[in-house]
Parts: C-alpha cells; structure tokens; sequence
C-alpha cells in the first residue's frame, strides 16, 4: 500500500502515514468503540467494500497509533471518518499530518464529515462549512407495534438492482459494494417497503455491542417511514436502539419522538463544497456516521 512520513504539524521523525490493511480496520474500530461510538461488529466488512484505500493509519516507531477514512464514492464525492489518536498522544501534531496524507486521498472531490460538534472550528479551519446538525436519538423504553403481516418484505425479496436505485436517489454518490454488503451481512436485517409494484423505502437494523442502529431508513414518505421503523425496531434486539437523523427533516425528528425516543448524541454535518444532490426528503435515517 503506498504511504508516506508524516510531514509538518510538529509530527515527529519516526511517524508514517498509510493507507492500512484490511485487519488494522478492525482495530480501528476498536479505538472507536473505546470512544464509545458503538460500531456495529460486522461495520468493518462493509466499510472495507466501500473503498479498500479509504482506510489510513498513523505508524510512531511502527506502532498504530492514529486512524482516518477518507472514503471515496463515484467520481467527485468523498467522506472522512474514524479520525481517531490515541490517548495520551493527541495534541502533538499526529492527527493533523495524517489527516493531510488523507484528504490528499479525497484531492478535488466534495468531502463531507459527521464530526462531534466541539471540533467544528478545526474543521472550518480544514476548508469546511456546516451544512447542519444531526441528532442521535435513543430509545430505551417500550417499543411501538409492528407493522401488520404484508406491508414490509425482506429486503433480499428484491432485485439488488431496484435496491441500489432507490438508495442512489437518497445518498450523493453511488456505493453499490457498501450497500450490498450492508444488506447482508450476518446479523444485519434489511427490510423493503413495496406499494402497488414500486419499492417505497428501505432501511437495515444491526445489532452493536450496545443494542443496535437503525440506518439507513430511506422511505417515500411518512406511512413507509413508519412501516420500516416499527418493524426495524420489533427485529432489533433487547436494549437501546438508535436513529441517527439530520435535523432539518422536520419528519423524521417528529417520528423519533413519537416513538418515545430521546437525544443522546449530535453530529456537525460539514462539507468542503456543494455535496452533489439526492433527495434528502427520502432519508429518514443517516446510514453512518464514519461513513455518511
């Protein structure tokens, strides 16, 4: 893989950035849960399939010690994640020299971020502008009713084709290699809504160390939206569940709290440039925060 030595930031000699290799992505995402992201067990598969050079890793002396993804889709978009330095270490110029050997990796695109909310003037400093805040919303108490027999299919009764159109109308750029693993990996539940021949939305649940996610939830409208929730949350199992939802959608903030769910969480939505269009009335819940 290529990589190259850290350089300015007050780096220090000994420190190599790279792009990783697939094992080092599992440990990446063991620093994340230690930060209590609560990545879900099988996210790594997944996000390796999205963009096997999207992963770096920051080497002292040849020791991991720092983390990115700097994700690419299509030909102009890209999203950065998983920035993550060792405790003990930050502060000393670490991240920042891996986060320029990054985005060197995302060089001419749109790049996009979910960063917590206190780093938003570093990343305004980085070239990047706040589109808007997304909410993580959890749900600890009583679920609501499932939807009746008939009006939500399992996802894999469908053409992977109309799967991957829909979800291409609800993100920037497409992710065909993402989105198939995503819809199959063990544990993982995917779910479709079909009216009268059409797909109207569909959503994934997975479990993770603490309960499970919710993401996507792509959905027509309000009625699919809810459909896909209740069954989502009815497959999900015992413990907290969470949405992750952009707060302009005033419907889907609406639909989290109806279902009883609270804030635990928010995110800065940021981007270095216009992100290219998708119908963000569809997206009912964010996919991922590492990778948009």
């Amino acid at each position: 893989m290529p990589g190259h030595r850290g350089q300015g930031a007050g780096a220090p000699t000994g420190y190599l950035c790279r792009q990783m290799q697939r094992a080092e992505l599992d440990l990446a995402l063991g620093w994340a849960a230690a930060e209590g992201w609560n990545p879900g067990p099988q996210d790594a598969t997944a996000f390796w399939a999205a963009d096997p050079g999207g992963f770096w890793l920051g080497e002292l002396e040849g020791e991991p010690v720092a983390s990115l993804s700097v994700v690419r889709y299509g030909a102009g978009y890209g999203f950065l994640g998983c920035y993550i330095v060792r405790p003990g270490l930050r502060g000393t110029g670490l991240g920042l020299a891996l986060w320029q050997a990054g985005m060197g990796w995302l060089a001419g695109r749109c790049v996009g971020l979910d960063g917590v909310v206190a780093q938003q003037d570093n990343y305004r400093k980085s070239g990047f502008t706040l589109a808007h805040r997304n909410i993580r919303f959890g749900l600890s108490g009583a679920r609501p009713a499932p939807p009746p027999p008939g009006v939500v299919l399992p996802a894999a009764a469908l053409p992977f084709a109309q799967l991957e159109a829909y979800d291409r109308q609800c993100v920037p750029a497409p992710r065909s290699a993402f989105l198939r693993a995503w819809l199959t990996l063990p544990g993982h539940v995917a779910l479709a809504v079909v009216r009268d021949g059409t797909l109207a939305g569909h959503g994934v649940m997975r479990p993770c160390p603490e309960g499970a996610k919710l993401g996507p939830l792509f959905a027509d409208d309000q009625a699919a939206a809810e459909a896909l929730f209740a069954a989502l949350l009815a497959a999900a199992p015992p413990g907290p569940v969470f949405l992750d939802v952009a707060e302009p959608h005033a419907g889907a903030m609406a639909l989290a709290r109806r279902a009883g769910m609270a804030p635990v969480f928010e995110t800065a939505r940021m981007y270095t440039a216009p992100p290219p269009p998708c119908d963000d009335a569809k997206v009912w819940g964010i996919t991922s925060f590492e990778l948009g």
